[in-house]
């Protein structure tokens, strides 16, 4: 049973719809902030105020994580109620990768950046080692830097870093996922073992019915038949009565 405050609205559930429309007003910042130019103020100052909501919405899904997992060691909530917070806890946790892949468009397609990196490393060497990188990082660099090729590999090094720690969080979601879809499969073959069982204690109790009815109607039919008898034994011992008399 799910724990309830005074008024009997569940905290939890209050704290996740306020996780939902935290994400949905980060997601219309940056809608307004693609709307910008990336050398603006306006899109340095919307790109700050994501990164801080950003922050924020990890606290909360951690949080809201924390408490499903204290939850349901102290058994205040039931397995299936359990299960079904988590799985929404890990959507949460889908959406803020969603959300760091949209703040840096760089890490939105690990093969093209990869090969972009590699273009631009190539051109380095043939033009003797620097060359032009047009930078949208939240630092705003202007345009038209140039800059090593070591710089090129330390920041194709930290896409990369980024993006395994994306893949690490998705692994980690598809194995939960796993382990959920696992122990509900293990759920349902005990249920379908405690309805084999039921059916056959079903069946036994039937077969006893049916007997205890035989038995009823076998001893109803002999008690009909001994009031037969009796009758017929008593007027035969009328009869003779009457017989002697006369």
């Amino acid at each position: 049973m799910a724990l309830v405050n005074i008024e009997g609205i569940d905290p939890w559930l209050t704290e996740y719809d306020a996780c939902e429309k935290l994400f949905r007003e980060i997601m219309e910042q940056l809608t307004m902030r693609d709307g910008e130019s990336k050398t603006s103020k306006v899109y340095a100052s919307l790109s700050a105020n994501i990164r801080l909501r950003m922050k924020q919405y990890t606290r909360q899904v951690q949080q809201l994580r924390s408490k499903v997992e204290e939850a349901s060691k102290l058994r205040t909530i039931t397995f299936e109620e359990a299960e079904r917070r988590t799985r929404q806890v890990e959507q949460l946790q889908s959406k803020d990768i969603q959300l760091q892949k949209l703040y840096d468009p760089r890490a939105n397609d690990y093969a093209s950046s990869r090969a972009s990196l590699l273009r631009a490393g190539s051109s380095a060497f043939a033009d003797g080692g620097t060359t032009s990188w047009a930078a949208d990082d939240e630092d705003d660099r202007p345009l038209d830097v140039h800059v090593t090729v070591n710089d090129l590999v330390t920041h194709q090094e930290k896409v990369l870093k980024e993006q395994d720690k994306d893949l690490e969080e998705l692994c980690k979601v598809i194995a939960r996922q796993k382990e959920i879809g696992q122990s509900i499969s293990n759920e349902v073959d005990h249920q379908h073992e405690i309805i084999d069982d039921l059916a056959d204690h079903m069946d036994r109790t039937d077969e006893s019915l049916i007997n205890k009815t035989q038995q009823v109607r076998s001893i109803h039919s002999k008690d009909r038949t001994c009031g037969y008898w009796v009758v017929i034994i008593l007027l035969f011992i009328a009869i003779v009565i009457v017989a002697l008399i006369n």
